[in-house]
């Protein structure tokens, strides 16, 4: 499809056409010539195309990357001096915050209230691990006389990383930060909803003075360019954002090769509402937690389980705000929920909505607005008296919708909140300090919030447990994820040791002796 002449209003003035690759410090067409097209969500036309990588796009990327990691500068460096690059791309980040956030806003649909900031977060990251790498300390103990021991820790390699559409840029940096600081070299492989702001990133990485090869991306559709990385034998380990289907099969394609991976996966996550609970902050923080970015978001609190005492209260109150979020064109400053990102997406969260309507009862939302005819709009949408037995109470949906259920006891809130596949984030409210410790123990998830929405560390570990990941990153977690750690012993002092073939054993020996250590 050619892209039309007249461009929808709200455009970013700098898109290239197509989007290209980045091979080997050189932009790249794909080495057959396909393209595919790119919708903006707010009006589903074509605004730009972007090079489909297949197998021979991706071997390009891993050589490079390759060359790059034996023969390059950048896994030699020292910690001190990766930090400064590092840093350097954080300013350069910062540097593209309004074109990054009219971007975002256009490629995703997110409200541009919510793209700004994105720089800053992303920028952050950078800065937070050009920090923890120069502070990272290794291990070493000492046997007084007989032996020191010590840990090299030595970057893994290349590194794989499929990122997912929702804040596609920020997320992004949540895996180049790392796996860059550490010393691997990396092939992106961005969500193929949403390409326009990753490419950015090797204009960034250049203003900052990174090595050629470093940096490499390919774009393209998850089946083709996503298992083609996935597969490649020169990739030694693979990080993953994105939905648990999608996830099995990168664990499975993975296996052949041993490959070390990282997924953070789908979420059903549930906030508690005990009737004890600060309702009015309980009330705007669960509202936050499943309408911001548009309800595409791991970690939404999309089950909602509220004490009965006060759950007729809560939901009408819920409903009525609901109600009046507004919905509307993503480059509106006014605007609260957005387009969904793309028309297969948005077709599939109706299906949820549609579904919910013989499952549960509608209280709120349930189609398009009015005012918007065109594009990927849903009113927030809540449904209030949901069964646990419910699709909308048990699988993901990634939208703007809801499910309220009342619970009478903790043990059933408990059980209600495990009673899902996922265990990726947990909210439990309640002003009974015993309580909020007791439950948020008892809850399967990897992350859990008392009192709070989705407020993070970057030192805490981010990961879930269940149908929603496996491993966890952030902090010292994610450098551990892209080093090997190698134990150096060395002996200072006579080692015992059996002359075998000179006749006798050495009862020092630690070995025959049944020692597990010198110690």
């Amino acid at each position: 499809m050619n892209i039309p002449d007249s461009l929808p209003d709200g455009v970013p003035a700098t898109i290239p056409d197509p989007i290209p690759h980045h091979i080997g410090g050189e932009p790249a067409a794909s080495a057959d010539g396909a393209t595919f097209d790119v919708l903006a969500p707010a009006t589903n036309e074509v605004y730009t195309r972007a090079a489909a990588g297949g197998k021979a796009d991706v071997d390009a990327a891993v050589a490079a990357a390759r060359r790059a990691f034996a023969d390059g500068p950048w896994p030699r460096m020292r910690d001190r001096e990766r930090a400064r690059v590092l840093g350097r791309i954080a300013d350069a980040v910062e540097s593209v915050d309004e074109e990054l956030a009219a971007m975002e806003s256009f490629d995703t649909g997110l409200p541009i209230t919510q793209a700004k900031g994105q720089a800053r977060r992303a920028a952050e990251n950078f800065r937070f691990f050009a920090d923890l790498v120069v502070a990272r300390s290794d291990d070493a103990y000492k046997v007084p006389g007989l032996q020191l021991n010590y840990v090299n820790r030595k970057p893994v390699g290349v590194a794989g990383l499929i990122t997912p559409w929702n804040t596609p840029f920020m997320l992004e940096s949540w895996k180049l930060a790392p796996a860059l600081a550490a010393g691997c070299t990396v092939v992106l492989k961005p969500a193929e909803f949403t390409p326009l702001s990753a490419s950015l990133w090797a204009r960034v990485f250049a203003a900052a003075g990174l090595p050629d090869g470093v940096f490499n991306l390919v774009n393209g559709i998850g089946e083709v360019a996503g298992e083609a990385l996935v597969t490649h034998p020169g990739v030694d380990l693979v990080s993953f954002t994105g939905e648990t289907g999608t996830g099995r099969r990168i664990f499975a394609n993975a296996a052949d090769g041993l490959k070390g991976l990282s997924m953070e996966l789908g979420g059903k996550s549930p906030a508690l509402v005990f009737a004890d609970a600060d309702l009015d902050a309980a009330l705007d923080s669960t509202l936050f937690g499943v309408f911001s970015l548009n309800g595409e978001r791991c970690t939404a609190s999309s089950r909602i389980l509220v004490e009965r005492s006060v759950y007729d209260a809560f939901v009408s109150r819920y409903a009525e705000r609901a109600a009046a979020v507004k919905v509307g064109p993503p480059d509106d400053p006014a605007t609260e929920v957005g387009a969904l990102v793309h028309p297969e997406h948005f077709r599939r969260v109706m299906d949820y909505v549609d579904s919910g309507r013989s499952e549960a009862e509608l209280v709120a939302g349930g189609g398009r607005p009015e005012h918007l005819p065109d594009g990927n709009y849903l009113s927030p949408t809540v449904f209030a008296g949901v069964p646990p037995t419910a699709r909308i109470f048990q699988e993901e949906i990634f939208g703007p919708v809801v499910a309220i259920t009342p619970f009478d006891t903790e043990d059933e809130a408990v059980g209600l909140a495990n009673d899902v596949p996922y265990g990726l984030a947990g909210y439990v409210w309640t002003n009974d300090l015993r309580r909020a410790h007791r439950v948020a123990d008892r809850i399967e998830a990897g992350m859990v919030w008392i009192n709070s929405h989705n407020v993070r560390d970057l030192r805490s570990p981010f990961g879930g447990v269940k149908a929603s990941g496996l491993g966890q990153e952030g902090g010292h977690r994610s450098l551990d994820f892209y080093t090997e750690q190698q134990a150096v012993h060395v002996a200072l002092g006579e080692v015992p040791t059996a002359r075998f073939g000179a006749g006798g054993y050495d009862d020092r020996d630690p070995f025959f002796s049944g020692a597990r250590s010198l110690r």
